[in-house]
C-alpha cells in the first residue's frame, strides 16, 4: 500500500476587498509611498552593504532573482547577493539534502551562503532591494512570496492560486517563522489564508509583526 501523503486541497475564495477598486488603489498607494521613503532612508545602509559584499567575496553586489508574479507573469527582482558566485551551478549537487517537501529547495546551513550572507539573511537585509520591485508595481509590501520561475513550472494547479494577487516581501509565512515550515503545501495554505482574509488592516498587522521578526532574526 502506498504511503504517499494525501493532500487536501483547501476551499478557496478571494476576499471581497480584492474586488474593491478603492481598497486596491489604497494598497498600491501605500506600497509606492512606503517603498519610495524606505529606499531614500535606507540608501546609506545600501551603500555599506554593497561595499561589504564587494570586498568579502567575488561576484556582483545584487542577485538577479528570476521569479513569477501575479497571473504567472515572469519578472526579475533583485536581492543583495548572499551566496557565492557559483551558487546556482552547485544547486544540483545539493538537491538530495532538500528539507522542504514540494517544488521548492531549502536546506539548513547551506554551504553556498557566504559568511556575510548569513548575517544579511538572518535579519532579512538581503531582501531590501525588492523595494525597487514594489516601487515599480511588480510586487507589494505584503503578499505571497514570489516563486522562482523554475519552481513555478512544477506547481500544481491549486498551488498556482497563490499568484492571483501580487507577490510581496512579507506575509503570514514570514511573521509565523517560516523556518518551521517543512511542507510547501502548508506554505501555500498560509498564502491562501492571507488572500482569503485580506484587508488593509491585515496588511498593517503583518507589517507591524514583521518588524520584531526581522530585528530578532526570526523571519528566516
Amino acid at each position: 500500500m502506498s504511503s504517499a501523503k494525501v493532500v487536501r486541497v483547501p476551499d478557496f475564495k478571494l476576499s471581497p476587498y480584492w474586488q474593491n477598486p478603492t481598497a486596491r488603489r489604497t494598497k498600491r498607494a501605500i506600497d509606492f509611498v512606503s517603498a519610495l521613503i524606505l529606499l531614500a532612508l535606507l540608501s546609506p545602509l545600501f551603500a555599506v552593504v554593497a561595499i561589504v559584499i564587494r570586498i568579502s567575496s567575488r561576484g556582483p553586489i545584487f542577485y538577479r532573482w528570476r521569479v513569477v508574479g501575479k497571473g504567472g507573469r515572469k519578472f526579475v527582482s533583485y536581492k543583495f547577493r548572499s551566496m557565492y558566485q557559483d551558487a546556482d551551478a552547485r544547486k544540483n549537487a545539493l538537491l538530495e539534502r532538500n528539507e522542504m517537501r514540494g517544488p521548492v529547495f531549502k536546506i539548513a546551513n547551506d554551504p553556498r551562503i557566504t559568511p556575510i550572507g548569513r548575517v544579511l539573511r538572518k535579519f532579512s537585509i538581503d531582501e531590501l532591494p525588492q523595494l525597487w520591485s514594489v516601487l515599480k508595481g511588480d510586487m507589494s509590501l505584503v503578499g505571497p512570496r514570489p516563486p522562482l520561475q523554475s519552481e513555478y513550472e512544477n506547481f500544481s494547479e491549486w498551488q498556482k492560486l497563490k499568484l492571483q494577487v501580487k507577490p510581496g516581501i512579507t506575509c503570514l509565512w514570514q511573521v509565523g517563522g517560516r523556518n518551521q515550515i517543512a511542507d510547501f503545501n502548508d506554505w501555500v495554505k498560509l498564502d491562501l489564508e492571507y488572500i482569503e482574509n485580506w484587508s488593509l488592516m491585515l496588511d498593517v498587522k503583518i507589517l507591524i509583526s514583521t518588524i520584531p521578526a526581522v530585528l530578532l532574526g526570526k523571519g528566516r
